[in-house]
């Protein structure tokens, strides 16, 4: 458990650290994701955002795994 929550922590550190560079990124404005823009309303469904982050973690996991 110590492992996990270290290895977290640095995730979050080195996301803090890279958030400039990644904001810039394009995720979240990918095609599929749904956007619903009302009077009063707004609500965002990243689709396509999620299952490229679901791929990319699985990915590292996989590589991990081995």
């Amino acid at each position: 458990m110590q492992r996990i929550l270290i290895i977290v922590g640095i995730l979050i550190l080195v996301t803090g650290l890279l958030w400039p560079y990644i904001s810039k990124l394009p995720i979240g404005r990918l095609p599929g994701d749904i956007i619903i823009n009302k009077p009063g309303f707004k609500i965002y469904i990243p689709i396509a955002t999620m299952i490229l982050i679901s791929a990319v973690i699985s990915f590292i996991l996989y590589l991990f795994r081995k």
